[in-house]
């Protein structure tokens, strides 16, 4: 597992949406933009259903997210963060992740999931094995 420096971190916990990659059975990509936070030195996010990318995530565990931040970089590019890793899905917990990161992509006042009793859902972890893109985690 890689470290995650602290500028990377700060860019993931930024509110800054992610695009998760994962693996299609016939090998082809399927992406989902998903919100992401961290959870010691894993990348976590939640899913209520089990969605086409938590099945992809149980039979491949391989994995890409990307994130886009907001300030420009020599020579003129915009910082982004990637980061390549090997997940794992766990059941239960979705409902309190995501409104822990709800708190952070939509404010402190919302309540989510909007519903009075959410499934339990999954929770994806993402060991991160190597980062890239444009910023200062690029100097790693």
């Amino acid at each position: 597992m890689a470290a995650l420096p602290d500028s990377a971190g700060a860019l993931i916990e930024s509110g800054a949406l992610a695009h998760l990659v994962t693996l299609n059975a016939d090998g082809s990509p399927q992406l989902s933009c998903v919100w992401i936070g961290l959870d010691g030195d894993e990348l976590v996010a939640g899913h209520l259903p089990r969605h086409q990318k938590v099945r992809n995530i149980e039979r491949d565990p391989r994995v890409a997210v990307s994130f886009e931040g907001t300030r420009i970089h020599p020579p003129g590019l915009k910082e982004y963060l990637v980061v390549h890793g090997r997940a794992r899905i766990t059941e239960g917990g979705a409902p309190e992740l995501l409104q822990r990161l709800a708190h952070v992509y939509l404010g402190q006042d919302v309540k989510f999931p909007p519903m009075p009793d959410p499934p339990p859902g999954y929770v994806t972890h993402i060991a991160v094995e190597r980062i890239g893109g444009v910023g200062p985690w690029a100097q790693h």
